[in-house]
Parts: C-alpha cells; structure tokens; sequence
C-alpha cells in the first residue's frame, strides 16, 4: 500500500489511519506476498496473508470506499498481515530489506 499514491489521488489518509501498525517504504510492493520475509535492521517479519479492508478505516478513502485497497480489485495495493519471526525494536527511518530463500 502506497500512502502517497493515494494521498495523490484525493483520499484523506495519512500514515497510520488505516489500521496499520507499521508504514513502509522503499520497496516494490509487488513483491510484498504472502511468504516473503522483511527485514528491518535485526527484526524479521513474515508476511502470512493480504488483508481485507473494513469499514473502520473508511475515513482514510474518498467516500469512504475502502475497497481502494481491497486486495482482489487493486492487487498489489492491499495491506498484508505478517508475523514476527525475529523480535527487536524498529526505528523510523531503518532500511527495509526483501529476504528470500536461503537468506530468510
């Protein structure tokens, strides 16, 4: 999910007003899938699964339309869930890395 983008096109959303816990940039969403682990300086998060969006993040939309982010309309585009495979603490601003395979 791009907050920017969709800061561009209109919606009224910010960081952290959509229900997620943490914002990310830096890296080609596309490859942000179920499966696929991050890196962000000593935590490892897995991602488990998209999320579909509800009605209490419908303030962050243009006329509440949430399904800006639903996952099967906007592939892509959607919040992902992810568990914590490695605990540590997160700075703002710490690099973001995609980890696959041997390297996970």
């Amino acid at each position: 999910m791009n907050v920017a983008v969709f800061a561009a096109e209109g919606h009224p959303i910010a960081p952290g007003s959509s229900g997620e816990n943490l914002t990310i940039e830096g890296l080609d969403w596309s490859h942000v899938v179920p499966g696929v682990r991050l890196r962000l300086g000593n935590v490892t998060l897995e991602v488990t699964k998209f999320t579909i969006p509800c009605r209490t993040i419908r303030a962050s939309f243009r006329e509440g339309d949430v399904s800006r982010i639903h996952p099967e309309r906007h592939p892509g585009e959607s919040r992902v869930y992810a568990r914590v495979l490695t605990e540590g603490f997160v700075k703002a601003g710490a690099p973001i890395e995609l980890v696959r395979g041997e390297d996970a």
